[in-house]
């Protein structure tokens, strides 16, 4: 009882408001950003435009994964202890990474990354073929006076429960917002899990399995969202087009990834839990 004591340590505070602060510095780059370029870009340059960011959006997780790959084999206290004194290797289940040292560069790099957006121009010029029937919407002129003045936040909060009313009214986009809940959620369990499972059934490292995930399964997914952007911007679709071939990719996906019920291996062999102690 002696050597029972509460954790003390309060990082997960840090943790919670760095994320907090980075999804809303994130959030304006997809919604604005495909806007912005919807907008200002020709009609038919618009999905090779959209494949590029939503490509380049794969290849930050894969270098990510990378990057904790490397920081996983520091271990957590490196620079405040004596690394010789340390006698276990990241092969150890007690071995414990220099988690946090990823924050740091991706945070660093993220603020740098961001200084050329104060350099864009506040408005675009249209090209007189394309988007005629657009309009340009300054969102600042909505987004900055209900920061700064309180007083016109409910008007705001008023606005937005309408247009998010009349959005989810849209049968064809509420069921596209479904179709991506239920990608992202299956894509999202499996790069949660997968690195563990390649730990415990195939004993590799923590940095092994965020190497191998990072290097063979993002890059494919960025390719081809890449391909696809190409594909509609050569044979000009339209939405129904885009549907149709939407429904064949997600078709085939779905009948590959079958395959992997055929594909397993045997459970190690633990005792007291798959065999008896005897």
């Amino acid at each position: 009882a002696g050597c029972e004591k509460e954790p003390s340590s309060h990082m997960w505070i840090y943790i919670l408001l760095g994320n907090l602060l980075r999804g809303i510095g994130e959030t304006p780059i997809t919604p604005l950003g495909i806007s912005y370029l919807d907008d200002f870009a020709k009609e038919e340059d618009v999905p090779v435009y959209v494949a590029c960011l939503h490509t380049i959006a794969m290849l930050g997780p894969m270098f990510g994964f990378l990057l904790g790959s490397l920081c996983a084999k520091l271990y957590v206290d490196i620079g405040f202890v004596d690394l010789g004194s340390i006698t276990i290797t990241p092969h150890d289940s007690r071995w414990v990474g220099a988690w946090w040292l990823g924050f740091l560069i991706g945070g660093v790099t993220s603020l740098l990354a961001a200084i050329p957006f104060c350099f864009l121009p506040k408005s675009l010029k249209k090209p007189e073929e394309a988007n005629n029937d657009k309009t340009s919407y300054d969102y600042s002129a909505v987004i900055m006076p209900c920061i700064f003045q309180s007083q016109l936040i409910y008007p705001f909060l008023s606005d937005f429960y309408t247009s998010l009313k009349k959005v989810l009214s849209n049968r064809m986009y509420f069921t596209f917002l479904c179709c991506s809940l239920l990608q992202f959620s299956s894509f999202i369990g499996f790069l949660t899990y997968k690195p563990k499972y390649m730990e415990q059934q195939y004993g590799q490292s923590t940095s092994k399995s965020n190497f191998l995930i990072g290097l063979t399964s993002l890059p494919p997914v960025g390719i081809g969202i890449f391909l696809g952007g190409l594909i509609m911007k050569k044979y000009k679709m339209s939405i129904i087009g885009a549907t149709k071939f939407a429904f064949t990719m997600s078709f085939l996906a779905y009948t590959i990834t079958l395959l992997h019920f055929f594909v397993g291996c045997e459970n190690h062999v633990v005792a007291g839990m798959t065999v008896s102690y005897e």
